[in-house]
């Protein structure tokens, strides 16, 4: 019961977090800041996590339910980590500067890691059940 608690508080600060993202991609858009400089990726990025976040808060309610949202979560905030230590690590051999810091790999990583830890445990189907059969929970 602690870790879905646990799973459940992660959640919700992630997925508030995530939200949160909603509010910069429309301010920023609504000013024209990223058309002058002709960035194209941050709007991307923030809107997919944006939607993210509103899942993940959604998922909060029954964390067993959601266990896929949660997994995309988890292995999404890895692969944007990833990502970014590689384009780091390029920007640092070709001599050039990027705007990210160790931290913010840090945190995906941190996301990512604790999303995967607490991920709630596959439920069993019953024995027969095809996969187009609906699971219900048993109470």
């Amino acid at each position: 019961m602690k870790r879905e608690r646990a799973l459940q508080v992660v959640l919700m600060v992630v997925g508030l977090l995530y939200s949160f993202w909603g509010y910069l991609l429309f301010d920023n858009l609504w000013h024209d800041k990223w058309f002058d400089k002709h960035c194209d990726v941050m709007p991307m990025f923030l809107s997919l996590n944006t939607v993210l976040g509103v899942c993940l808060l959604l998922a909060i309610k029954q964390p067993a339910k959601h266990r896929l949202m949660i997994g995309y979560g988890a292995w999404s905030s890895l692969a944007h980590a990833s990502t970014m230590t590689i384009m780091s690590a390029q920007a640092i051999v070709h001599g050039t500067h990027r705007q990210d810091s160790p931290q913010d790999i840090v945190m995906f990583v941190v996301i990512g890691g604790t999303l995967l830890a607490l991920l709630p445990a596959r439920q069993a189907s019953p024995a027969g059940a095809l996969i187009s059969d609906p699971r219900f929970a048993e109470r």
